[in-house]
């Protein structure tokens, strides 16, 4: 749903699987490594057979051709075959997740900007540059790791200290690509993700402390669709905060306290107070907005009438 990585995707960029990739299984903590890397897949004899043992049999029963192979795409989508072996993850992904298992482990974190370099700056002798490239590729690609961008959670350096704030727009992309994973991953639940992740985008939104016409500009690609969805999460959250200013207006007016003023509407007090309180922030951000516009144009005439006040520079003596 949202716009593609390339396969030779800078390790410090925040990727998006290509939208025909499946979702890499998450059991070795990062997808496996492509055939071509470690030499899994075996080269096909004449005739597009593959190597395989006698005695094989099909799905219905019958004795398979000889050579006939049970890792075919028409035997791994059989129903009721049996459980795939597990993929092998890359060599280069088990020394990262030794030596830094606050990264690469059990827990991911986001990495920071320019990570790449710092590794083979701390190992030069461990990694090859085109083995680690691969890696942290595979890594920055897996489900775990756009779940943890999809939170919004700060970029980490090597000794897992938070270093800089995760882009808005890393985030946006984030939500829709793990969206979009859930979604055609079989075997999931048919439960309607859209409420879930217009509900996200608003709370990604709102931490990016930007306006909605900046915090667009930032995020809008070329997917419709996801477009789209953006537009119906800020449809969402206009609604709401109608809801809410109309309620702190309404609580304002009636000059009861909280349990009192939620107990005369049949409401939950601690529910009527974050309505509240988010309605008060919005009221705060516009004003302040509002002050910052004012500020402006006067901030650009005390510059111009400093300009024109300063006395033209005198020439220099001619001969």
């Amino acid at each position: 749903m949202t716009e593609s990585a390339s396969a030779q995707e800078q390790p410090h960029a925040v990727p998006a699987a290509p939208a025909a990739t499946p979702v890499a299984a998450e059991a070795a903590a990062v997808p496996a490594a492509p055939p071509a890397e470690d030499g899994a897949s075996e080269p096909q004899r004449k005739g597009g057979s593959r190597r395989g043992g006698r005695n094989r049999r099909k799905p219905d029963g019958r004795p398979a051709p000889e050579g006939a192979a049970d890792n075919t795409p028409q035997a791994a989508s059989t129903p009721g075959a049996g459980p795939r072996a597990p993929q092998r993850v890359h060599p280069a992904l088990e020394q990262l997740a030794a030596l830094y298992p606050h990264l690469f482990g059990a827990v991911f974190r986001p990495l920071k900007r320019g990570i790449f370099q710092d590794i083979l700056a701390a190992h030069p002798d461990v990694f090859e540059r085109e083995a680690l490239k691969v890696a942290l590729g595979l890594h920055t690609r897996s489900t775990r790791y756009l779940q943890c961008v999809a939170a919004g959670e700060k970029r980490h350096d090597l000794a897992g200290q938070p270093v800089e704030a995760m882009a808005p727009e890393h985030v946006h992309h984030a939500l829709l690509e793990v969206y979009r994973r859930r979604k055609n991953s079989k075997g999931r639940p048919t439960e309607d993700l859209l409420p879930k992740l217009r509900h996200r985008m608003i709370a990604a939104f709102e931490a990016s402390g930007l306006t909605r016409e900046a915090y667009t500009a930032l995020v809008l690609g070329r997917d419709e669709a996801a477009n789209a969805i953006l537009e119906e999460a800020f449809a969402e959250w206009a609604a709401r905060n109608a809801r809410d200013e109309a309620l702190l207006r309404a609580f304002e007016a009636s000059g009861q306290t909280l349990e009192a003023f939620a107990d005369m509407y049949g409401l939950v007090p601690r529910t009527v107070g974050q309505q509240l309180e988010r309605a008060r922030r919005l009221a705060a951000a516009r004003a302040q907005q509002a002050a910052d516009a004012a500020a402006a144009p006067a901030a650009s005439a005390d510059v111009g009438d400093t300009v024109a006040a300063q006395p033209p520079a005198a020439s220099a003596p001619h001969g």
